[in-house]
């Protein structure tokens, strides 16, 4: 039976890639601050070698916006080397090589430091998730507007199309930096916003704002999609009547 760690195992993502690779007949380690089992925080890596000793594959989901990814992935790096894990799963984002963000740098910087660390590894950029565009739609509709970024589009993919190429990948050799994961559409801002209304029953004005800077011109450039890597196959409209339908 093939032993497999996933870190960020209580988020979004992991949760789902560990529940998947259960079906699979994968004995699964979750390991996240939270977790019962393996409660590390990646931060300072205490208690991460017991995490990873004996497991045949590492799947690393954990992330956080705050800053410190790159960090928490030098101690994972250190803690695999130790225990002789042959095998690194990197999620990671279409567009962290062209977007001047902070968490899109760091996130680079962690590609570069598993493909550099000389452990198997396989790598799988993922355009936005669903959950991120509803975050963000949601956030915004609390105003008597709804204002989105002008001229900027989305490709929001499902996060359970990605955790199962994740679990696949998991299952399979080291196959280095694999082809993107794009949602199917490639849709406006705008767009998305009037589905999330009409899905929601809101009735707000969606006003279009002009924004400045390097990062904002990347995003009309279109730097975080990847068209031609349109995999997945629910649609954003399709994941918000899902989540009207249950919305647990």
């Amino acid at each position: 039976m093939t032993t497999i760690l996933v870190t960020g195992a209580t988020g979004t993502l992991g949760r789902q890639v560990a529940e998947r690779l259960r079906t699979e007949g994968a004995d699964v380690r979750g390991l996240s601050r939270r977790s019962p089992s393996y409660a590390v925080d990646l931060r300072d890596g205490k208690g991460l070698d017991a995490a990873v000793e004996g497991a045949d594959v590492i799947v690393h989901c954990a992330t956080t916006p705050r800053g410190g990814d790159d960090r928490a992935a030098g101690f994972l790096i250190n803690a695999a080397k130790r225990a002789g894990t042959p095998h690194l799963v990197y999620i990671s984002i279409v567009g962290v090589d062209r977007l001047p963000l902070g968490y899109y740098t760091v996130k680079h910087r962690v590609e570069r430091m598993i493909e550099d660390s000389g452990l198997g590894a396989t790598i799988l950029r993922a355009t936005q998730f669903h959950d991120l565009a509803l975050r963000i739609l949601s956030g915004a509709a609390r105003l008597p507007v709804l204002p989105v970024p002008a001229g900027v589009s989305l490709q929001p993919v499902d996060s359970g199309e990605v955790a199962a190429r994740l679990a696949a990948l998991a299952l399979a050799g080291p196959a280095g930096r694999v082809p993107d994961l794009g949602g199917p559409e490639v849709r406006p801002l705008t767009d998305l916003a009037g589905a999330y209304l009409r899905a929601t029953g809101r009735r707000r004005r969606v006003v279009p704002v002009r924004l400045a800077g390097q990062a904002y011109a990347g995003y009309r450039r279109g730097d975080h999609l990847a068209p031609e890597h349109a995999g997945g196959t629910v649609t954003f409209k399709e994941f918000l009547d899902r989540r009207h339908r249950h919305p647990g």
